[in-house]
């Protein structure tokens, strides 16, 4: 008996790949510098941390709510309401235990087999399988370096389809570091307008913007879903806990999904997620600190060891590097590297086709150890061509 086909079509995730592959040189004795993964280096905030054990010795480990406990559903919209002046119910939000998840409840929601949504090229890797999964097909509009890899309203309305369900922003942009102006934000949900497509919007890595404020869908439509979470502004990616925002008259259906496939999020780690939100909100522009710093070292590196970084990304942890001049082959090239210069980054190809002959690197790590990988690779670049 073989799988179901939708099971053998979902594609490896290449960071995870590389990264298990990095582990097995590690259990050798290997030392590998890790730029694949886009994990910060350090731990959630203290408060947090204290927050969860207490939650865990007050006994808060049982069932609760499938939409998640009141208190974080209350602390997430009045985060939405004080960062971007955006009413939101706590009857709209529905804790999830990530975001992948939300994701997978999501696109089961909107698609029937054969809908399209509408997303960029480069796109976060896992997209196209979340939408491939319940039968929707993925519909690309390419974006391109030279252009800060922007998604242009324009583009986007001449990708749009009879089939056409949803549009997907995600904005800082994983992996090119890109966040959208609020001028194409605003002209891209105009088209949500009067029965148009749905937009989807993963702000998983709002907090982390360089150049000026995040902008949420929700300032400019209300027909809208915001993917969102705690693990990259605070630092708690082991920790899987993230929210989906939806329009009222969605969210029923999404609850009762839900309710059959997860039950409820841990408890204590919600109650984590109110002290990240009431009592580390300062914590974020922290951390945006000390990513901006390595942001810096990592172009310059970049440039210096002879790959190209066309566009200086403005947001998330990601730099996409042009390497067409070394490779045509990324993933190839991305196994060489970590074979031999034993530094661990995710190949381009595992973003779209835009993205073949580009290497992605995650300067959530140290300085220290961005400037030792940076060092690897300019001596293994060296002996190409």
């Amino acid at each position: 008996m073989s799988p179901a086909r939708r099971t053998l079509e979902i594609e490896p995730f290449l960071a995870v790949e590389v990264g298990e592959r990095a582990q097995e040189l590690e259990r050798q004795g290997v030392d590998v510098v890790h730029l694949e993964f886009g994990e910060p280096d350090f731990e959630a905030p203290p408060v947090v941390r204290d927050a969860l054990e207490k939650a865990i010795k007050d006994g808060r480990t049982k069932y609760v709510s499938s939409l998640g406990i009141l208190p974080l559903r209350e602390a997430i919209a009045a985060h939405y309401w004080t960062t971007y002046r955006v009413r939101v119910s706590p009857e709209q939000i529905l804790v999830t235990p990530g975001t992948s998840p939300a994701m997978l409840l999501l696109f089961g929601h909107l698609l029937d087999p054969g809908d399209e949504v509408v997303l960029s090229d480069p796109y976060y890797a896992c997209y196209p399988n979340f939408i491939r999964y319940p039968g929707g097909l993925p519909a690309y509009v390419s974006i391109r370096e030279d252009e800060g890899f922007q998604l242009e309203p324009e583009a986007v309305t001449a990708r749009l389809g009879a089939r056409t369900r949803a549009v997907l922003l995600n904005s800082p942009a994983n992996p090119t570091g890109a966040v959208l102006s609020a001028d194409r934000l605003a002209g891209i949900a105009r088209l949500a307008a009067d029965g148009g497509p749905v937009i989807v919007s993963d702000e998983i890595y709002h907090g982390l913007s360089y150049g000026g404020r995040d902008r949420s869908i929700l300032e400019f439509t209300e027909r809208a879903f915001v993917l969102n979470g705690f693990s990259k502004a605070f630092a708690m990616t082991g920790w899987r806990l993230g929210y989906l925002i939806a329009p009222r008259d969605h969210i029923r259906a999404l609850q009762t999904a839900f309710g059959n496939f997860f039950i409820s999020t841990n408890e204590f780690v919600q109650w984590a997620g109110i002290a990240a939100l009431a009592e580390a909100s300062e914590e974020p522009a922290r951390f945006r600190a000390i990513f901006d710093e390595r942001r810096r070292a990592m172009i310059a590196g970049l440039r210096e060891i002879g790959l190209g970084v066309g566009f200086e990304p403005t947001g998330a942890f990601y730099v996409l590097a042009n390497a067409r001049r070394f490779t045509t082959d990324s993933v190839r090239f991305a196994y060489e590297i970590l074979d031999e210069a034993h530094v661990a980054l995710t190949p381009g190809a595992a973003f779209g086709a835009n993205a073949e002959g580009y290497l992605r690197f995650s300067y959530a790590a140290s300085l220290e150890r961005i400037q030792e990988g940076l060092r690897r690779i300019g001596r293994f670049l060296a002996t190409r061509s």
